[in-house]
């Protein structure tokens, strides 16, 4: 169960009002008119909390449980508990996300400028914004409705940020284009130069980054990761991407829809990702390339081609995952017969 020191819990719902909202079967003999007030894990779940099942691992928590209500696909439905409702779906973890969206709604922020806040002249301020102490927005800025800036962050000038978004304590944001409902955590670095020099015999000549930092709507960007602006052309974020922590994305690197960027990533400048490609943690890319929509690499690769679309690659330098796992294979093989 959620600490509601710091989550705001809303509810109780009736089972058929869950079941409506997020599109769920329920289990033959159930009480549409029963109330859940919480969630809570399979292990230490009450009569009057949901729980989900999604993973194999956890089937005999799930035959143990005391779950009042559990979210799970048909083909574990037989196992339950007695008394136990089901509501029955094929994916459990979307629902399971679903029904905590109900439990623990978004809430707007409480409107507000701390006095120690530092607003720049010409500033737009939404209706319903929240800007935190210690927080400086630059001059001609212009901060959407019910957006919240965070204790210390920082907005340069000019920065355009949607309604609905976060920007984290400490976070900065210079050079950018945000969209609605972005969420920006703690420590990230948006719109600061990008790593562009020309070489030359007598010493390298910095190369001035021109371009913007342009992120399109229901983003996340995790804790102290980096985003360059362009150098020319827009470092762009494609709509609904997720951006784990400590992530590097260079100048003039552009996503596609719906990417999935995983901790420890970094990204080379001017390559480019299509839509729902997925980089496993700790993935390498090189500059100027091209990851086509819907790719998979796996973590730890280290990616020095294109990838073609729907393609799944691993290892280094990045090939066919089933020719890295062939290969990784033979060469466990001949280190044993060596040895």
């Amino acid at each position: 169960m959620a600490d509601p020191r710091f989550h705001r819990r809303s509810g109780p719902f009736r089972l058929a009002e869950i079941a409506e909202r997020v599109g769920v079967a329920l289990s033959s003999g159930s009480d549409p008119g029963r109330l859940f007030d919480d969630l809570a894990p399979l292990q230490s779940a009450g009569p009057t909390n949901i729980s989900f099942l999604d993973n194999v691992r956890y089937v005999d928590a799930f035959v143990a449980s005391g779950a009042g209500a559990c979210i799970l696909s048909a083909a574990h439905a037989a196992r339950a508990p007695d008394g136990m409702t089901l509501l029955v779906c094929e994916q459990p973890y979307r629902a399971y996300a679903l029904v905590a969206q109900m439990f623990y709604p978004r809430v707007a922020p409480e409107p507000g400028v701390a006095p120690s806040a530092v607003i720049g002249q010409n500033v737009v301020l939404g209706d319903g914004c929240r800007i935190e102490p210690g927080a400086v927005i630059g001059a001609r800025a212009e901060i959407g409705a019910r957006t919240l800036i965070g204790p210390n962050a920082v907005v340069g000038k000019g920065v355009v940020i949607g309604p609905d978004s976060v920007v984290g304590a400490n976070a900065s944001v210079s050079h950018a284009l945000v969209g609605a409902r972005v969420t920006i955590y703690p420590g990230v670095r948006i719109g600061q130069d990008g790593f562009g020099f020309a070489p030359d015999p007598k010493g390298y000549v910095k190369v001035p980054q021109l371009g913007r930092v342009v992120v399109h709507d229901d983003v996340e960007i995790g804790a102290n990761t980096t985003i360059d602006r362009g150098s020319g052309p827009d470092t762009v974020i494609g709509a609904g991407s997720f951006i784990d922590n400590l992530v590097q994305i260079g100048h003039n690197v552009q996503l596609g829809r719906g990417c999935v960027i995983v901790a420890q990533v970094g990204i080379s400048g001017s390559t480019k990702l299509g839509d729902f490609v997925v980089l496993g943690g700790k993935v390498g890319v090189a500059g100027h390339l091209s990851i086509g929509a819907g790719a998979k690499l796996a973590a730890r690769s280290g990616v020095t081609k294109d990838v073609p679309p729907g393609a799944t690659y691993g290892g280094f330098p990045a090939i066919p995952i089933r020719e890295w796992r062939k290969q990784t294979a033979i060469l466990s093989r001949l280190t044993k017969k060596s040895g």
